[in-house]
C-alpha cells in the first residue's frame, strides 16, 4: 500500500489550499485516514482525521478553518485549508489504516509529505 500526497505550495496568509492523498496498491479496506503536519523544529502533530463513516476530528488550532473529507470509492482523503496563517507552514503528511489483501489486520501507512508555506 502506498500513500501519495499532493497539492502543497506557497500561499499568502488568508488564502486557501487543498491537499490530496491517494492510497494505492493491493488494498482490501481502509479505516481511518488523516493528516499530520510537522513544522521546522517541532514535533509532528495531528491536524485532522476522518473515519470510514465520515466522523471527523480536528486539532484546536485548525478548527473552523480546515475541513477533512474522503472519497471511499477512490481511496482518497483531502484537506481543505482556508484562512491560512503563517503558523500553518509545515510539511503535511497523510496517513491511513489500511488492510492489504491477504492480511488479517490493519497496518498504519504514511505518505511522503507535501510542503505548505504560508507567507505573511
Amino acid at each position: 500500500v502506498q500513500l501519495q500526497a499532493s497539492g502543497g505550495g506557497l500561499v499568502r496568509a488568508g488564502g486557501s489550499l487543498r491537499v490530496s492523498c491517494a492510497a494505492s496498491g493491493s488494498i482490501a479496506s481502509i479505516g481511518a485516514m488523516g493528516w499530520y503536519r510537522q513544522a521546522p523544529g517541532k514535533q509532528r502533530e495531528l491536524v485532522a482525521s476522518i473515519t470510514y463513516g465520515g466522523n471527523t476530528n480536528y486539532a484546536d488550532s485548525v478548527m473552523g478553518r480546515f475541513t477533512i473529507s474522503r472519497d471511499n470509492a477512490k481511496n482518497m482523503v483531502y484537506l481543505q485549508m482556508d484562512s491560512l496563517k503563517p503558523e500553518d507552514t509545515a510539511v503535511y503528511y497523510c496517513n491511513a489504516d489500511a488492510k492489504p489483501n491477504g492480511y488479517l489486520g490493519y497496518v498504519h501507512y504514511w505518505g511522503q509529505g507535501t510542503l505548505v508555506t504560508v507567507s505573511s
